[in-house]
């Protein structure tokens, strides 16, 4: 596949391959990266948008610092396809995201260029200042760059990250990149701010009356350097309100063409050799070069493999995923109950929220990346009356583990957290897999945790959560299509909390299956049936409060219990039953025995999902291959102890 874009890449093994080649020739090797990103993000999807937008910035970086010695750190790494290209994996591009290939996102066991591993916005220019302080430490010289968007840039972990480099006064890079967007349009002050920076008349004005005012007097005056400096300093203060950068300790530079690569590596030539923090605002374009990219760059921010005859997405799955019953039920449920709004982080179109932003835009919340900050602000909306429903990816959620102890939970709020992405999401791998929130907020105390095993049960879930009043409800689902196509055609049903459902019974044990498990179980069982053994299905819809009544009465039986989740094992549903079981008091004989099967205590790659669970024994055949060897155990050998036994897959 990349045999049609050897030309100029041809020569490019490195970045110092790059230095080498003429700067009339650069403009022809960006082209040739994005034709060759376009044409990968067509089989394999990914995120196509943000790394067609910093094509030319990342040139100019690489031409300019030495990395791996100089550390260029990308800001959660989704715009890291061209730095890749770069750095000696083009000849494995076309494996980008698939299994065993290429990661989506920056991974430092993948390359030496890859300073910093990421996932998560926000985190750049806080893990630049540690390599710049270990550099100072050591007595080394070398640069570092902090590479951020204008997205990220809301997150709190980057103003902390601001605040304590314009305090150190380190050498420290950092590069706006600034489109205008995140994922979702970037909202807040800050963006407004950085927007009519741009924009206003006066600024650009001033500043070419003043720069060519300067190609007029004589060069190499310390007086005049002074002069357009002191220039310079008055028209920011003039239009910038506050200074904002300036103010917490950075020489500001920019705004720049971010797609002008002649005056990005004038400005990186001039940066190297300045001291002290230094912030380089570019402005780039989101989608450059795909027409439709730049027409909605939202929709291409993260793509489906693309229809490679038409260039245009493939059609969605067959009927409508989690997140569109979420949403299309939230909507529902908010037109009768004028108290419920909804709070997402930079996720409007991600989470399903965008018709529910159209309709009741007053009660739509988009607070940036700003996970935490969404979490205690639904904790004030809490306080109040209202019913927030905070709608943020399992993944993200973790970042306001804090926030949901002693903000909501110990408070006993009744905000509603929905979860989408949880269990394994595919292509973008570990950092974005929702593999521990049954587990972390598992561990929380007032706190009721629940995972539909379809689309009719999450529109019940989410009634039951409205209907709650004594402290928070969460609700985990995956990205994927429901299992039944009719989910939107008819009303909610209110569940009793912590009671489960018994979709089967049979003489031999039960699967307690969790959310997407529960599919997995009825097809092990029907497996099982075949060959003579009788297992029943729980559907276990509450991980917490548990169904102790009918463990009890499951257990009882001596029979074996099976517990099914996508989750990590640690700390998750098998381990809350497991502990349940031992709580109890057994006769010596029969005692239940507990097989936990779920996800291994180890991050899991990046690869299609399906054969994701495959690979850690989550599809109906490697469940029903383990379930098959405990029932020979226990018909072989009945154990005799007071506890059960329990036995982990992993």
């Amino acid at each position: 596949m990349a045999k049609r874009f050897e030309h100029h890449l041809d020569r490019i093994h490195g970045p110092r391959d790059l230095r080498r080649l003429s700067g009339e020739h650069l403009g022809a090797l960006c082209a040739e990266i994005r034709a060759l990103i376009i044409e990968t993000a067509r089989h394999n999807g990914g995120h196509l948008a943000p790394s067609l937008g910093v094509v030319e910035l990342t040139v100019a970086l690489h031409r300019v610092f030495d990395s791996p010695r100089d550390k260029i750190v990308w800001d959660v790494g989704h715009q890291c396809y061209a730095h890749k290209i770069l750095t000696g994996r083009r000849a494995r591009f076309p494996s980008m995201r698939t299994l065993g290939g290429l990661s989506g996102f920056c991974r430092r066991s993948e390359s030496p260029h890859d300073a910093f591993g990421a996932g998560h916005a926000s985190t750049s220019i806080s893990g630049a200042l540690g390599i710049a302080a270990a550099r100072d430490a050591r007595g080394d010289h070398f640069h570092v760059v902090a590479v951020i968007g204008d997205g990220g840039l809301s997150g709190g972990l980057a103003f902390e990250g601001l605040d304590c480099a314009g305090e150190a006064e380190r050498d420290l890079i950092v590069v706006l990149n600034d489109n205008n967007m995140s994922i979702s349009p970037s909202v807040g002050a800050l963006s407004r701010h950085l927007t009519g920076i741009i924009t206003h008349p006066l600024y650009e004005k001033i500043k070419k009356e003043v720069w060519d005012l300067t190609h007029k007097l004589p060069r190499g005056s310390r007086s005049v350097q002074q002069i357009v400096r002191r220039i310079e300093e008055s028209l920011k203060g003039l239009i910038t309100p506050g200074s904002f950068f300036e103010n917490l300790g950075f020489r500001y530079l920019g705004p720049i063409d971010g797609h002008d690569l002649r005056e990005l590596v004038t400005v990186f030539e001039k940066v190297k050799r300045m001291h002290g923090p230094v912030l380089v605002h570019v402005r780039t374009q989101k989608g450059r070069g795909l027409a439709d990219a730049e027409d909605d760059p939202r929709k291409y921010h993260g793509i489906a493999p693309l229809d490679c005859e038409s260039g245009k997405l493939e059609p969605a799955p067959c009927g409508p995923s989690y997140t569109q019953v979420f949403g299309a039920s939230l909507v529902a449920l908010a037109e009768r109950r004028p108290e419920v709004v909804a709070v997402t982080a930079a996720m409007c179109d991600g989470t399903g929220l965008t018709e529910f932003a159209a309709r009741f835009p007053e009660r739509f919340h988009d607070v940036g990346i700003a996970e935490a900050h969404a979490t205690t602000f639904a904790a004030g909306l809490a306080t109040q009356g209202i019913r927030p429903v905070v709608a943020i990816y399992s993944t993200f959620l973790q970042r306001a583990f804090d926030q949901i102890v002693h903000d909501v939970a110990l408070q006993r709020l009744p905000v509603i957290f929905t979860l989408d992405r949880a269990g394994l999401v595919g292509e973008d791998g570990a950092t974005h897999h929702g593999a521990f929130d049954l587990s972390y907020l598992g561990a929380i105390p007032d706190l009721v945790v629940a995972a539909p095993k379809d689309g009719s049960e999450l529109r019940d879930l989410l009634a039951t959560a409205l209907a709650y009043q004594h402290g928070p409800f969460a609700i985990r689902y995956p990205r994927a299509t429901v299992p039944d196509s009719d989910a939107l055609s008819h009303g909610p049903t209110t569940l009793p909390i912590g009671e489960w459902e018994v979709l089967s019974r049979g003489q031999h044990g039960a699967f307690l299956a969790v959310g997407t498990m529960v599919k997995v179980a009825l097809a092990a069982a029907d497996e099982l049936a075949r060959e003579g053994l009788k297992f029943g299905v729980v559907n276990a819809r509450f991980v917490k409060p548990l169904d102790r009544e009918l463990l009890a009465r499951l257990a009882a039986q001596g029979r074996v219990l099976v517990t099914l989740e996508e989750n990590a094992l640690a700390g998750g549903f098998g381990a809350a039953v497991a502990r349940a079981l031992a709580e109890r008091e057994w006769p010596a004989e029969p005692t239940p025995r507990l097989v936990c099967l779920g996800l291994p205590d180890r991050f899991v790659e990046h690869g299609a999902r399906e054969r994701l669970l495959e690979m850690v024994g989550l599809t109906p055949s490697t469940v029903a291959a383990q379930v098959r060897r405990a029932a020979a155990d226990v018909a072989g050998r009945r154990t005799r102890v007071r506890r059960p036994v329990v036995v982990s897959s992993h």
